[in-house]
């Protein structure tokens, strides 16, 4: 019998949607003509689980392939990867009601589902698809998916996933229930970030729902800060997105999501890899969101460097001293890795900002992605450096 690993040493029977998947399939029962192998009774069962607590379903008990030990049906709570496969199975059921084939889908991620849903609703309206890394926040399966990703408990993330599956069994688009899964299995564990990442990077992916390369997938973005501009409508709303990424987790902030330009393969979006470079352009857009506030100029200045700007502040006489300017440089300069890096350069924007200092994002970005790199150990002391002989240069033009 074909078995489904759950851990490192727990390897459970083939999921419900994994065996009706593999049913569906099997040609000797197409040969057969035994018409459609979802029994009817069985998905009725599913959705009677919706809003139901686990293991109260009568009907449900049987298509559980999660084993409960004695001790477990005696406890007062239910273990999580049985409240998960609950979850799971009841929008299963509620997803292939009606469905001439089987919904369940390996590989196609919840994020990858809803970007094939938002660029199917496009064309349906005949809206123009959004040039990749604008804002999306008002489109209706953006706003559904955010909701799924902020909830607070399992609960709630389901009740959000289920406003999603009208609209892709509508559009005939399936999903990966095994992976759905796992997802709900990790939420609001440590595995928690890996889940919100992967279901950001899939949706912005710009390959196509088969990881294909695009035309677009092909092109070097410009990064956010480049042609910024701080008299646009939407403005203040990405500026305060931005920051709403501070001091948290590359990729764990929806909000965030369509302002990435890190290039990355489908396979790296679909596992929610966290790379240093997406570490690195999370970080310079969130200090760019701070930075930037309230400044009607792009505070974007290409060949300001952080020296530079400590040089510029110094010279404003804005009544800090000499050596406040210093010990700030220093402590930069200091930095063991990138994460202190983007600490202490988070407590200098304020300063800048009120002084009318811009940087060099772009500057910013590739330092903070090799300041602690091990395979690039020659560019901390290099800008190290830099960044000292800019604060000290004499000729205040250079």
């Amino acid at each position: 019998m074909t078995r489904t690993p759950l851990g490192p040493s727990t390897r459970r029977r083939s999921y419900y949607w994994e065996e009706l998947a593999a049913e569906w399939s099997n040609p000797r029962r197409t040969s057969q003509g035994a018409g459609v192998p979802a029994p009817a009774q069985h998905l009725r069962a599913l959705r009677e689980g919706l809003g139901a607590e686990p293991g109260t379903v009568v009907g449900m008990r049987y298509l559980h392939r999660v084993e409960l030990t004695d001790g477990a049906r005696r406890s007062d709570r239910l273990p999580r990867s049985y409240q998960a496969e609950h979850a799971a199975l009841t929008l299963f059921g509620l997803h292939q009601q009606g469905m001439p084939r089987p919904v369940h889908q390996p590989g196609l991620g919840l994020g990858t589902a809803c970007r094939v849903l938002s660029a199917h609703q496009d064309t349906q309206t005949s809206t123009p698809p959004q040039p990749r890394g604008e804002r999306q926040a008002d489109g209706p399966v953006v706003r559904r998916l955010t909701a799924a990703a902020t909830a607070v408990d399992l609960d709630e993330l389901v009740h959000h996933a289920r406003s999603l599956i009208p609209l892709l069994r509508q559009a005939d688009i399936g999903l990966d229930y095994t992976r759905l899964h796992r997802d709900l299995c990790d939420w609001l564990t440590p595995r928690h970030g890996r889940v919100l990442r992967a279901w950001g990077l899939q949706f912005t992916d710009p390959a196509d729902a088969h990881g294909q390369s695009t035309p677009d997938a092909k092109k070097v973005q410009p990064s956010f800060w480049d042609g910024f501009d701080p008299t646009r409508v939407n403005a203040g709303a990405d500026l305060a997105a931005l920051r709403s990424g501070l001091g948290e987790e590359a990729g764990t902030v929806p909000a965030m999501w369509s302002f990435y330009r890190t290039t990355m393969g489908s396979d790296l979006r679909v596992r929610g890899a966290l790379t240093r470079d997406l570490i690195a352009e999370h970080a310079s857009l969130s200090l760019f969101g701070l930075h930037q506030q309230g400044r009607q100029q792009s505070v974007h200045t290409p060949g300001v460097s952080p020296g530079t700007a400590c040089r510029l502040l110094l010279a404003r006489d804005d009544g800090i001293s000499q050596a406040a300017v210093e010990e700030r440089l220093g402590v930069l300069l200091t930095s063991v890795d990138m994460g202190e890096l983007a600490h202490h350069l988070r407590s200098l924007m304020p300063l800048l900002r009120k002084a009318g200092i811009g940087l060099d994002y772009d500057l910013l970005r590739r330092a903070l992605r090799n300041w602690d790199d091990p395979q690039r150990s020659d560019v901390q002391p290099k800008l190290r450096s830099s960044w000292d002989r800019d604060f000290h240069r004499k000729d205040p033009s250079a």
